[in-house]
């Protein structure tokens, strides 16, 4: 399997002491993505190595996060990887962009997952612009299936880019998604995919908070704005 690197982490998981692994490959061109190394990563580990960081980590930790990259490209590894999770009793988190649908049908039917962040990139109807490619459909899909399952925790959050994106943006992208929490994240303009976006200034966290605050009504579930200023807050 390809991973990129591993961290132990109190903040990808909230509530939980948590073991990420970072699958590399993605086949989406996010301008905004701040993992560019991990696209093209080729750097190989065996399960029995990921296995024995997680038992190294165990005693510490209450979860197993995959990130990326795109896990969801590593299905086999992902599906060892959370099975052996489940069975020394820690949970599971997957970072998702979504547009597996399938692929998370599959893990669902498996049971593997107890906690999911999907990334909705933009407005379903914008989602070429942001990505480079028209996959919004796939992300609706995937975002109902896990709604569906009780047994599942879906947060849907958001990277906002003030070039990218508008406010209104955000306001009509709450209205067509639904989950447990919604989550509005600030850009980071270091290590972008476009070189572009590093001149973009870093949207302020007070006017991102106040953008919490508008959308709040609008949505059913918990509201959060998550920057490098004040960390992760709930939206009351």
């Amino acid at each position: 399997m390809y991973v990129g690197g591993t961290l132990i982490s109190s903040v990808e998981f909230h509530g939980n002491m948590s073991f990420v692994i970072f699958l590399s490959k993605c086949p989406l061109a996010c301008r905004y993505c701040h993992n560019v190394e991990l696209l093209e990563d080729n750097t190989e580990r065996t399960f029995e190595e990921v296995k024995s960081e997680i038992d190294n980590a165990a005693d510490f930790i209450d979860a197993v996060v995959l990130s990326g990259g795109e896990p969801l490209m590593q299905l086999d590894a992902l599906i060892e990887i959370f099975t052996y999770v489940k069975s020394i009793n820690l949970k599971t988190k997957l970072d998702t962009s979504g547009i597996y649908p399938d692929k998370i049908e599959k893990l669902l039917e498996l049971n593997l997952l107890d906690f999911v962040s999907l990334d909705v990139k933009a407005p379903f109807e914008k989602y070429r612009k942001v990505t480079g490619a028209n996959v919004g459909s796939q992300v609706k899909k995937s975002m109902k299936m896990l709604n569906d399952d009780p047994n599942v925790r879906l947060e849907v959050r958001t990277t906002y880019v003030p070039t990218l994106h508008t406010k209104k943006d955000i306001h009509n992208l709450v209205n067509d998604v639904e989950g447990d929490i919604y989550t509005i994240q600030q850009f980071r303009n270091k290590n972008v995919l476009d070189p572009a976006l590093e001149k973009v200034e870093v949207p302020n966290p007070h006017e991102l908070r106040k953008l919490a605050q508008d959308i709040r009504p609008l949505f059913n579930g918990i509201v959060k704005v998550k920057t490098a200023e004040f960390g992760e807050e709930i939206i009351e």
